[in-house]
């Protein structure tokens, strides 16, 4: 039943202490990290992509992320952030020449190499295996190592020549404080956008009412235009009256006309000869119209003074 022998057990055989808590390997986090896609724990094949918080993809990954619509997507926190495709950044990555990880099939009788990238920095040669800070860029997705930046300090890419700021740079995999700032700096953005497209909207709204303003209202040189040709008009008729007067043997001072003129360019309905008698008898010149004395009444006044 045991103990036989002469053996002795010890405390620890007997008596079970506080577990002991298990670390995780930092080669296998590294790997976990810079070789296999955050969301769908593939291993990362082109094209490759980077959130805004430096997580790395696969990019026909996240497409499907955005498709899904089940509930399970609510679940997935490491994309949690990725709204559209517009929030990742297609990397532009240089290979490294001595890698051979895909092209050679490794039966177990050769040492395989983790610390080996599949990818380099194109100014100075590290591998993105995790052992160095990498970056990119998000105005042209170029991939560098933070030493290249540092010991190289333009404020233009070294690839592709794409200008760029430090709130451009994203650093790949960074550390719960790197994640931090990278959060604020996302925010920030988001922010901006925001507010750029209301104020987008609300002038689009300004002009259209402006033209609709404008369409209704005559403009300036309508108004001219009207005013001419109403004075354009008096001076027609003012040389008329002026050119029957003088015909008439009066006075040539426009706007005076004699009697003798007005008698002869006055018309009386009754002589016209196109009117009918019916129309005729409306005025007051009509024969109907005029009544003898002896029906005509009296004229009276409400305050009548007789002596």
């Amino acid at each position: 039943m045991g103990c036989d022998g002469g053996t002795i057990p010890k405390r620890h055989e007997l008596v079970k202490g506080p577990r002991k808590v298990e670390k995780v390997d930092k080669n296998a986090e590294l790997v976990a990290r810079w070789y296999y896609c955050t969301l769908s724990q593939e291993k990362l094949c082109r094209p490759i992509v980077a959130c805004e918080l430096g997580r790395l993809y696969n990019k026909d990954a996240v497409i499907e992320f955005l498709l899904d619509k089940s509930s399970d997507k609510a679940l997935v926190e490491a994309a949690s952030h990725i709204r559209s495709i517009k929030s990742v950044t297609e990397l532009n990555l240089a290979d490294n020449p001595a890698w051979s990880g895909d092209k050679e099939s490794i039966k177990g009788d050769k040492y395989d190499d983790i610390q080996c990238g599949r990818f380099i920095c194109p100014v100075v040669g590290l591998e993105m295996n995790g052992r160095h800070r990498f970056c990119f860029l998000r105005n042209c997705g170029c991939v560098f190592s933070e030493r290249a930046l540092k010991e190289i300090k333009t404020e233009v890419c070294h690839k592709c020549g794409v200008p760029f700021q430090e709130e451009d740079v994203i650093i790949l995999n960074g550390n719960k404080e790197d994640v931090e700032i990278l959060k604020k700096r996302m925010e920030e953005r988001r922010l901006k956008s925001k507010l750029e497209k209301k104020s987008k909207k609300c002038k689009s709204a300004e002009a259209a009412s402006q033209q609709d303003t404008t369409e209704g209202s005559p403009g300036p040189s309508k108004v001219k235009n009207g005013k001419d040709s109403a004075s354009a008009a008096l001076k027609e008729k003012r040389q008329i009256v002026f050119t029957k007067s003088s015909d008439n043997g009066s006075s040539s001072v426009p706007g005076k006309v004699n009697k003798g003129s007005s008698s002869t360019t006055k018309r009386s309905i009754a002589d016209s000869e196109e009117k009918s008698e019916a129309y005729k008898s409306i005025f007051t010149t009509h024969s109907s119209a005029k009544r003898p004395k002896e029906e005509c009444s009296n004229w009276v006044t409400h305050t009548a003074y007789y002596f």
